[in-house]
């Protein structure tokens, strides 16, 4: 992307974030408060699959560490015999 592209963009940023914050000031309390709450849960909902993903991860991990241990010992098996 060409300089023009990025400035352009940068440009509708700010306004993006000028006109966000426009209207939070122009917001009731209850509508605040309102957007905090949404906001919080949509926080505990990441913060909750994140933690799922890393259990999902670490299972997987240990599953592969295992077989590994398990190919290696058997491997070491075959070795042994052929040396025999």
């Amino acid at each position: 992307m060409n300089n023009k592209g990025k400035g352009i963009l940068a440009l509708l940023g700010i306004a993006g974030g000028a006109f966000a914050f426009w209207k939070y000031k122009n917001m009731s309390a209850e509508e605040k408060q309102k957007l905090k709450d949404k906001a919080n849960e949509t926080g505990r909902k990441i913060k909750e699959k994140a933690g799922e993903v890393e259990d999902t991860i670490s299972d997987k991990y240990e599953q592969l560490k295992n077989a590994a241990k398990r190919e290696t010992s058997d491997l070491k098996k075959e070795a042994n015999d052929l040396t025999k």
